[in-house]
């Protein structure tokens, strides 16, 4: 679905389903999903709990299987069967920074050992010495000190914990990181030391992020792209400047909606935009995910598309006019 010819595609997530089973009862988590991250950008995906975003996050690292559609990174297929050879690359090239850095650390194991754990897997060093040196490397990059190698995760506050699970990332040299809701867990001063880590990697060594977030506010400065998603179904793609001027989809108003204010009187009157996907008019042509202009993608048919355009140029009219 790519309309950029001049970017290389990374990762390309094509008619994605995921379907869990309980019992007999089947659940579809992801619906019909189609995206693009271009190599070197930073790529959101933003939901409500339980809208599938970590879903497809460990879908692409192979923790969760795939039921329909393509995961292809670099142009090779990596979801379904793979070479044990084949595994060990997609795994070696793509990390993930999870949500808890509590849960996701051994906290019956040292520092040491667990920032060293893919070098040990991989066998990524020559000697004691080398695997040594690059721990102490990893753990200074992310603002700790090689002393920390003998503690325990329980010793660290959640701030320090998730520069941990940064260094156990990063360590392996990873071109493509999923960042599953990384601060979501910390007080909201750590936050943006996180996030300024997370950019300062970026343009040190060129990575490409996913970064799945529930929060408008939070990916507005940090992303370059936009992929809101609901109920499983990506519902609209755009730049970030692009969705915030100019957002179409009734589902991404009502998680802008939901941003907080800091001014207490413009808060106190807003309006509140719950949607409710029952009260579409969905007769007709089944909607999908259509570009509306260059990079805007919306989840429409043609009815909605029609109404989607009027929108449009109504908003930038509005925006001219204010000027």
């Amino acid at each position: 679905m790519s309309t950029n010819q001049e970017k290389e595609v990374l990762l390309s997530v094509n008619h994605l389903e995921v379907t869990f089973y309980n019992n007999k009862k089947r659940f579809r988590a992801v619906k019909n999903a189609c995206f693009d991250i271009y190599k070197g950008e930073t790529f959101a995906l933003v939901g409500e709990s339980g809208s599938g975003k970590t879903t497809i996050g460990r879908s692409i690292i192979r923790l969760n299987k795939t039921s329909d559609g393509d995961i292809l990174y670099k142009g090779k297929k990596i979801n379904g069967k793979l070479s044990k050879d084949d595994q060990k690359e997609v795994v070696r090239n793509i990390q993930m920074i999870f949500q808890d850095p509590a849960a996701s650390l051994n906290e019956r194991a040292t520092i040491d050992y667990c920032v060293s754990e893919g070098l040990y897997n991989f066998g990524l060093y020559k000697d004691e010495a080398d695997r040594e040196a690059k721990v102490d490397q990893a753990l200074e990059a992310v603002g700790l000190l090689r002393e920390h190698k003998s503690r325990y995760p329980h010793e660290f506050s959640g701030g320090q914990r998730q520069r941990i699970g940064i260094a156990r990332a990063m360590i392996m040299e990873p071109e493509f990181i999923i960042a599953d809701e990384p601060i979501s867990a910390l007080d909201v001063s750590i936050r943006a030391q996180v996030l300024n880590l997370m950019n300062k990697f970026k343009e040190e060594r060129g990575l490409t992020y996913l970064f799945i977030a529930h929060d408008l506010s939070v990916v507005r400065y940090f992303s370059d792209r936009i992929a809101v998603i609901h109920k499983g179904r990506i519902v609209e793609i755009a730049p970030t400047d692009e969705l915030f001027n100019y957002p179409l989809h009734p589902y991404t108003h009502s998680l802008l909606q939901a941003v907080p204010m800091p001014d207490p009187r413009i808060e106190k009157s807003k309006e509140l935009v719950i949607y409710d996907e029952s009260k579409r008019d969905l007769s007709g042509e089944k909607p999908q995910l259509r570009e509306i202009r260059p990079g805007h993608f919306v989840f429409a048919n043609d009815r909605e598309m029609a109404e989607y355009e009027v929108k449009l140029k109504e908003m930038e009219e509005f925006k001219k006019a204010n000027q």
